[in-house]
């Protein structure tokens, strides 16, 4: 009788995780026309993501943005159960490497220890920190661009800021590596526990089904491939990650038999099959997932291509021209949103008719896409004699407003003191 084809999960789950970190790896080094594919940039308070930049101001967008990523979360949570433990998490990846390169240099993973030469366990001792060096700086790179990180730390130029937030990922990565690993999902971490409450009829699992109990040849093989060190025979176990080792085990086992593996995958009840997933918390999950998602697109795209921020100078007291006209000095934060380079100029209209002109650089302003320039300018105009609003207007080279904000003058008490409105 001919070989069974095996199918076996393991290279397709290894080739996912190093799909996943590569990724990750490489998702900071991609650019969207000079702009970071993903990055946070703290200083400015800036979201850079996928060629767009969303500024702290556009904070109905970042709300948006997590409702449809805590939404995503649950959705795959229902209906892939803690697959995501056992084949993206960059917990499992980690320890997966970890006892990886271990094994590599001969060393054996027993109990969350490795045996072996003392020799070699200082060498993977010494793996082990390379690698969580190159784990923290690549969470660094969603926040500082590796564009400017790497000149900088050749030039022992790095803030201390951005040093600090390295070395202490890097020591908590050694530390996982070295000393934690899978105690960390086995006994802390909080998500199998959360995953339980949403366990759901049609919810992914990987089981052993009792009805196939009469075929199990109790060889023990699918207990010494868990990571966890649990017995997938005892039913449903939080502890599991859903990996698929032990499938592939028992697989392997049964193949010599000419008998397909016991253990399997399967979408929650055996009869219902992949139907289990229409039921109504995954439906709902999903419709509203992708009405949020529909919202934040439609946010996205029509957002304002630009945006005006006025504010009075608070270093420069109005002064008195020889016209008897009053310079008020104020700054602009200008921001182009748009994906394109822009011409923009600023202009004050009075809706009273008084007159008012703006002196500083607010013409010919040349922004990239998604720049933010500030601009100082002074307002000139008759001394009022009470609050005057004024309008200030972004314009593009064709005459044509995009953004509007108001300035407000008041009367100078005793000839020599102003202050503006917000």
């Amino acid at each position: 009788m001919a070989r069974l084809n095996i199918n076996r999960l393991t290279p397709w789950r290894c080739a996912f995780q190093w799909l996943v970190s590569l990724a990750l790896l490489a998702i900071p080094f991609i650019r969207i026309d000079g702009r970071s594919l993903l990055r946070l940039d703290i200083p400015t308070l800036t979201l850079h993501l996928f060629g767009s930049s969303w500024h702290i101001e556009e904070l109905y967008l970042f709300l948006l943005l997590s409702i449809a990523l805590v939404l995503l979360f649950l959705l795959v949570t229902v209906v892939l159960g803690r697959v995501w433990c056992g084949w993206a998490c960059p917990q499992t990846t980690l320890a997966d490497l970890a006892e990886g390169l271990a094994r590599r240099l001969g060393l054996r993973p027993k109990d969350g220890r490795l045996i072996g030469p003392a020799w070699k366990k200082w060498l993977v001792q010494g793996l082990f920190a390379l690698l969580a060096l190159l784990v923290g700086a690549n969470l660094v790179w969603y926040f500082v661009s590796p564009y400017a990180f790497f000149p900088r730390l050749l030039g022992a130029d790095l803030s201390l800021a951005v040093l600090v937030a390295w070395l202490a990922t890097a020591l908590v990565v050694y530390l996982d590596l070295a000393l934690v690993r899978r105690l960390l999902c086995r006994d802390f971490c909080p998500y199998g526990r959360f995953q339980t409450a949403l366990v759901d009829p049609g919810t992914l699992t990987l089981r052993f089904p009792t009805e196939e109990t009469g075929r199990c040849l109790q060889c023990g093989a699918c207990v010494r491939s868990c990571p966890m060190g649990i017995d997938i025979r005892r039913g449903f176990q939080v502890e599991c990650i859903n990996c698929g080792r032990c499938l592939d085990a028992c697989r392997d086992v049964m193949a010599r038999r000419h008998q397909p593996g016991i253990i399997r995958y399967s979408f929650g009840s055996e009869k219902r099959g992949r139907r289990a997933l229409f039921s109504p918390r995954p439906v709902l999950l999903f419709l509203a997932f992708l009405a949020i998602l529909a919202g934040l697109v439609a946010s996205t795209v029509n957002r304002p291509h630009a945006a005006v921020k006025l504010r009075r100078s608070p270093a420069a007291a109005p002064q008195v021209l020889d016209d008897g006209q009053v310079a008020t000095f104020f700054s602009a934060v200008v921001d182009n949103r748009s994906s394109d380079k822009v011409v923009l100029h600023l202009e004050a209209r009075s809706p009273a008719g008084a007159s008012v002109e703006l002196r500083g650089p607010v013409a010919g302003l040349h922004l990239a896409a998604n720049e933010r320039r500030v601009v100082s300018f002074a307002v000139i105009a008759p001394a009022p004699q009470k609050q005057q609003r004024i309008e200030i207007h972004l314009l593009d080279a064709n005459g044509r407003t995009l953004a509007t904000g108001d300035i407000f003058l008041v009367p100078l008490p005793g000839g020599s003191h102003d202050r503006s409105a917000p």
